[in-house]
């Protein structure tokens, strides 16, 4: 048996990390001890838990159960649970990789989650609110599980080794898994099993360590924030059109693996900082995504370097970024009125703008109140500058 299932903890109370889930004041804890559990979908980076605390839950809830992986579960097991939902008169279930869950498979569930025959603990390593379906989402409630810090991932390291006989650990040797594992705890804990029984006199190095992995120790922050940091350098450096170090912050990130994080933090820049100065890197990025979803690595770090080196020399504009926020600083304001009646439904009034020239009639779009309001103020860049100067003539 893998070191990661005989650490399993069997209670939340043992779970390290995630507080605000499984502390003394958490929600899965305050759920727990009211004998009360609702649908979850529970996500996070790999190694943080979730499928812990899931156990840990049916564990203390002493409640029937059923565990479907996504990955490899058919439609027909999904109708067998259901079945002995039925005969039980409720079932706990949880769905591992629940990303992978296709619709006709989701359809199926929908109802009986609904009716409250089943309730679901969903596990998955993508964010929900891109990859599940927006009805099962409707009837869930959507719980993070925060990438655990140093500290944490040592903690499990210490403890994992009261369970290998006879080892023998170099000075730091921990931390420096700790660091490898960058918060993921069955990363670390497979690694030390790797280090013992490969190693002849059951001795942890770190000579050991590196024969093993070529993976360089990228060290993270003791209260987790370094990945974060890292997001928010490569942005800045972009922003300030920093070429060699958006490179650098880069080179990081896909050391790491987390593209994920990557991709969308490199799709807030386009439209945040880039925005109307280039339009054409909307398209471009999403075809480098889509090509180092192909390519893989090693050969999936050109497109994403072609296009970070595009992104750092680029014109950058954030009017639109502005724009919309004053537009909703003014709606969380209570500045929401009625739509002019000329463009409500079918108005006998409205002007059809495609049967005038240029396309244009002057008439009124926003509400009275803030008829002469400005959001979108224009940029001194190529693009803007002639949008605004089309946009003067046809007004004309």
């Amino acid at each position: 048996m893998l070191i990661t299932n005989k650490l399993r903890p069997t209670r939340l109370k043992d779970i390290v990390g995630q507080d605000h889930l499984v502390g003394k004041s958490g929600i899965i804890t305050n759920l727990v001890k009211n004998k009360k559990m609702f649908s979850i979908i529970l996500w996070g980076e790999p190694g943080t838990g979730k499928t812990s605390i899931a156990f840990a839950i049916v564990n203390e809830l002493n409640i029937p159960y059923r565990f479907l992986n996504m990955a490899v579960s058919k439609k027909s097991d999904i109708d067998i649970v259901i079945e002995e939902a039925k005969m039980a008169g409720h079932m706990f279930v949880i769905i591992d990789e629940i990303h992978r869950m296709d619709k006709g498979k989701q359809d199926i569930l929908l109802p009986h989650i609904e009716s409250g025959l089943i309730t679901i603990l969903g596990l998955t390593t993508s964010n929900p609110y891109y990859v599940i379906n927006p009805a099962i989402r409707s009837r869930v409630q959507i719980l993070k599980a925060n990438t655990l810090s140093e500290d944490d991932v040592l903690k499990i390291l210490k403890k994992a080794c009261t369970k290998f006989d006879g080892i023998k650990l170099e000075k730091n040797i921990l931390k420096k898994i700790s660091y490898l594992s960058s918060g993921d705890t069955r990363y670390a804990l497979n690694l030390l099993e790797m280090l013992y029984y490969s190693s002849p006199d059951k001795k942890i190095s770190e000579d050991l360590l590196k024969r093993i992995t070529d993976r360089p120790v990228l060290k993270t922050d003791k209260n987790g924030n370094n990945h974060y940091e890292l997001l928010s350098a490569l942005q800045k450096s972009i922003r300030g059109s920093d070429v060699n170090a958006a490179l650098y912050y880069l080179s990081m990130l896909i050391t790491i693996g987390d593209f994920d994080s990557i991709f969308r933090r490199l799709s807030v820049i386009v439209y945040e900082d880039i925005g109307l100065a280039n339009t054409s890197l909307g398209p471009k990025l999403h075809a480098a995504i889509e090509s180092v979803k192909l390519l893989g690595m090693p050969e999936g770090r050109i497109p994403l370097s072609v296009l970070v080196v595009e992104m750092a020399l680029s014109p950058k504009s954030n009017s639109a970024y502005m724009a919309i926020n004053e537009a909703l600083n003014d709606i969380n304001s209570g500045n929401v009125y009625e739509v002019p009646e000329i463009i409500k439904g079918h108005s006998k009034d409205y002007k059809y703008p495609h049967n005038y020239p240029k396309y244009y009639v002057k008439q009124t779009y926003l509400p009275d109140k803030l008829k002469d309001r400005v959001y979108y103020v224009p940029k001194n860049n190529k693009f803007e500058q002639l949008l605004k100067k089309y946009d003067e003539e046809r007004r004309k």
